[in-house]
């Protein structure tokens, strides 16, 4: 597997697979070819269909700045390996190619080249969470301990460094008020959710709290704000809500929270290996399913569950987000992502509880679910998997286009 720097990265929203992934990509290719004449991008599948409502034109045009620039887009076509592809094309004065790169952004703001990934950012982790717990039980290691024994000690730094970008962007967005920017006249809600908290009884104030701090980063990462990939943009508010919620309600400290990173990010990493957090390839429940369990392994951490009860937990919150489609409304990361951030993270606390409650032993294990994730992914039909051409985008679009129809005039 990756290591987990991999898995939580520090960028700008709203999307790490059509803003983050193709940034980088771009610089990549600047720099293998500085002096081209004019360049071509051509962008195939589902960073074709809803790249425009991403922004991915416009990371585009900034990362190349001044220099001429076409972009193609290709939202009937993919390339072999992923939905998210990119084709790169440098070329003279006199319309030949210079050079040219595939690249595929695979999600969380990674890419991967027709070869493979990049070795270098191999960790020599357990494959499966069915191994891992083995390992764990005979060596006595808590989840924590054996991410810090594959990464080693620097990783708390890294740590603490996710922790600060993921509370300042809950912060930020606490405190921001405004119609966020695409065009859905979609207004900000966590700075009106945290003020009305406060004025209901202690169990509606939890989740009226729990609530804004999900929205916060969501909204963030929507206007395009500083966020972290947990696992991805989409994903982003779910696990900084639920360890804000706890730090306030257990007194958890700075130790124990970046050690709830590391329990998350091994439960994240485990998806991204074996299935995938890309809403293009497997839809939502890829993104905010593998959120959920995440945050919800965290939780159950916090609260002094053993190894087999954060397994349980992480299992449950992936397990009931399956089938969870990817279809945002005018590809923005909007509708209906915003508010699965703070139901997801609801969802992670509810797991968490129930697995307490239990001795952690059940019947489908972690690996299994995550499979049947990428079983149900696969079945999806590209209309679900962030094209926005079915599900709520297109009843969106079907409901504004005969409000259009209703008001033109005779």
């Amino acid at each position: 597997m990756e290591s987990i720097r991999e898995l939580f990265r520090i960028g700008t929203g709203p999307s790490s697979s059509h803003t983050m992934g193709p940034c980088k990509a771009a610089e990549r290719f600047l720099q293998q070819q500085p002096n081209a004449a004019r360049y071509q991008v051509t962008l195939f599948g589902s960073l074709a269909a809803t790249g425009k409502g991403h922004l991915t034109d416009k990371i585009l045009e900034k990362t190349f700045g001044s220099r001429d620039l076409t972009l193609i887009w290709k939202p009937e076509e993919e390339l072999p390996l992923h939905p998210n592809a990119l084709r790169f094309e440098a070329l003279s004065a006199a319309g030949e190619i210079q050079g040219n790169w595939e690249v595929y952004s695979v999600g969380g703001g990674a890419l991967q080249e027709p070869g493979g990934s990049d070795p270098s950012h191999a960790i020599n982790y357990l494959p499966t969470m069915d191994l891992i717990l083995e390992h764990c039980a005979n060596s006595g290691e808590s989840f924590w301990e054996y991410v810090e024994g594959c990464e080693g000690q620097e990783i708390w730094s890294f740590f603490e460094q996710v922790w600060q970008a993921m509370s300042a962007s809950l912060e930020r967005g606490l405190h921001a008020e405004g119609v966020l920017p695409g065009g859905l006249g979609l207004a900000r809600k966590a700075h009106p959710f945290f003020r009305k908290a406060s004025l209901y009884g202690p169990e509606f104030k939890q989740s009226g709290l729990l609530c804004a701090y999900a929205h916060a980063v969501s909204e963030e990462n929507a206007a395009g704000g500083v966020i972290v990939t947990a696992p991805t943009c989409g994903a982003s508010g779910v696990l900084p809500a639920v360890l804000r919620h706890l730090d306030e309600i257990l007194n958890c400290g700075p130790e124990n929270l970046l050690r709830a990173l590391a329990t998350a990010g091994l439960i994240g990493n485990l998806v991204k290996h074996n299935a995938s957090i890309s809403g293009a390839e497997v839809g939502c429940q890829g993104e905010v399913g593998t959120a959920c369990a995440m945050a919800a392994a965290a939780a159950t951490q916090l609260y002094g569950g053993t190894i087999r009860q954060i397994e349980y937990a992480a299992e449950m919150g992936l397990e009931h987000h399956l089938g969870l489609t990817c279809d945002p409304v005018k590809g923005l990361v909007q509708i209906p992502c915003i508010e699965r951030n703070a139901h997801a993270a609801a969802r992670a606390l509810s797991c968490c509880h129930f697995a307490l409650l239990s001795d952690g032993v059940h019947k489908i294990s972690f690996t299994e679910i995550v499979a049947v994730m990428k079983e149900t992914g696969q079945a999806l039909p590209s209309l679900y998997r962030e094209t926005s051409n079915g599900g709520i985008a297109q009843a969106y679009h079907q409901r504004t286009q005969s409000a259009a129809k209703r008001n033109r005039p005779n």
